[in-house]
């Protein structure tokens, strides 16, 4: 079949690429979520309490909030063919880590340090864009997403069985220790197998790094705010941990995590001046703008889709046992069922994109998303089951496909940003992750469904007020100095 088309079936050229590239964010993912399903087993043997399990799922989505800022900016400069390579080798060490531990403080810094594989979606985006014209962009960004994104349902589905099969007491550990081998093994296989463009393609780098370049004293202003939740979350999670909450830390070493936080602001701040202060004085033509209200809109979008998938998937397992009285293996097989749409919500949210407007779709699938969690928070254990799993299905759709609306927007904001602009988003992503597992920590989980319907209203209000459909074609500058129009419709 022509190199023209999406053909799932090929493992030529861009097809070739879009495979190798989801099956390693499949692993990243079923690496990241590798303790949901296990998590009753983990919990009955190291005698966990309610609030330390709570704890490492908030624990789990936390570093990958810096961390997805840090791997945009580093694959937009060394490119996503060793960035992804290097990121599936460095995260199987606290897996292994993870499956050693002894104690909740030695399980709390593994999954801590597991957040950074979590990053590993951003680089993907910017190899997908590389690839794939803009016509095709939404549907291949939400294959990649959307399968990669079943990671986490393959391990619901897969760990507890492979847990009994290795049997005895440490049966969990071995399941999980063998998720970090084959991210390990599949490390070099990715860097073996895949190019950063097809060739003859220029690979755009920004101008600077360290921090998103911005063309206008408005957008500066913006992306200053914006930043604010991503280290506000942090804060957030040093509150839990502080005695005030679990008391994992003492008092002195939360007051110097507060510092510290604002000391990172404030540098980034003071950095991301520097990188940008020309425009204070000279105006950037008009050909080489994009507005910075497009990419923030893109952050409270997937703060509310990407941020609740993480919250739910990792709370839904001990969710349906403790509401149903079930078993953990059935717990995680039908608790699956919300991951495991993303085989085919995703790329629908991308194929939506592209067939029927960009804007169009994510409000429409934002709106179908709080529906979705409103018939979430009404779940009781007087529903039968079968409905209950329904229910979760119908809401995943919508979150799933949300994602790959908004994935299918990132690529057409300014090409050589993309691995930061992917970067940001998926952030926030982290950021939603965050602020909901917290919520849950305080309350039921029929009123955490409810906050997650009242975020995505929010959302779709924000979007419909403030974001622009993407322009027909962006200008990048070539190594040679000359200007290159890229179409985007």
């Amino acid at each position: 079949m022509s190199d023209n088309k999406i053909n799932i079936f090929s493992f030529e050229g861009k097809n070739r690429t879009l495979h190798f590239t989801w099956v390693a964010f499949f692993i990243t993912f079923v690496v990241w979520f590798n303790h949901a399903p296990l998590m009753v087993s983990i919990r009955e043997a190291l005698q966990l309490s309610d609030q330390e399990v709570k704890t490492l799922l908030i624990l789990n989505v936390a570093l990958t909030i810096p961390a997805r800022i840090i791997i945009g900016m580093l694959v937009d400069k060394f490119g996503p063919r060793l960035i992804y390579s290097l990121l599936l080798a460095i995260g199987s060490i606290p897996c292994f880590m993870f499956a050693l531990a002894d104690d909740f403080e030695q399980l709390a810094l593994a999954r801590f340090l597991m957040g950074f594989i979590g990053a590993g979606f951003v680089i993907g985006i910017r190899m997908i864009g590389e690839w794939f014209p803009a016509k095709q962009v939404g549907l291949a960004e939400g294959i990649y997403g959307g399968w990669g994104n079943f990671g986490s349902a393959a391990a619901a589905i897969t760990l507890p069985t492979l847990a009994i099969f290795f049997g005895g007491d440490d049966g969990w550990r071995y399941a999980l220790g063998m998720t970090g081998m084959i991210a390990l093994v599949y490390s070099g296989i990715y860097y073996l197998s895949v190019r950063n463009t097809p060739k003859g393609s220029t690979y755009f780098k920004p101008k600077k790094t360290g921090a998103i370049e911005m063309t206008s004293k408005g957008d500066f202003v913006l992306y200053l705010i914006m930043n604010i939740p991503m280290v506000a979350t942090l804060a957030l999670l040093t509150w839990k941990l502080s005695p005030a909450g679990v008391s994992l830390l003492d008092q002195t070493i939360t007051y110097s995590i507060y510092a510290l936080l604002v000391t990172i602001y404030l540098y980034q701040a003071y950095h991301a001046y520097k990188i940008n202060k020309d425009i204070f004085h000279t105006e950037v033509p008009e050909i080489h703008r994009y507005k910075f209200k497009q990419v923030a809109m893109l952050d409270i979008a997937y703060l509310v889709t990407f941020g609740s998938e993480l919250a739910v998937v990792s709370m839904l397992p001990l969710f349906f046992k403790d509401t149903f009285g079930i078993s953990t293996v059935l717990a995680g097989l039908l608790a699956s069922a919300f991951a495991f749409m993303n085989l085919v919500a995703r790329p629908s949210g991308g194929f939506f994109s592209d067939f029927f407007g960009r804007k169009k779709s994510l409000l429409f699938l934002l709106a179908g998303l709080a529906v979705g969690y409103f018939a979430m928070s009404n779940i009781t254990s007087e529903w039968p089951l079968i409905l209950a799993v329904i229910t979760c299905m119908f809401c995943s759709f919508f979150v799933q496909a949300g994602e790959g609306a908004v994935f299918a927007i990132v690529p057409l904001v300014q090409r050589r940003l993309t691995g930061q602009i992917a970067g940001m988003a998926g952030a926030y992503g982290n950021v939603g992750a965050v602020l909901f597992l917290t919520t849950l920590s305080f309350v039921s989980p029929q009123v955490f469904f409810l906050v997650i319907a009242g975020f995505a209203v929010f959302a779709l209000v924000m979007i419909a007020l403030f974001m622009d459909e993407p322009s027909t074609a962006m200008a990048e500058t070539m190594p040679d100095g000359t200007v290159q129009m890229i179409e985007v419709h």
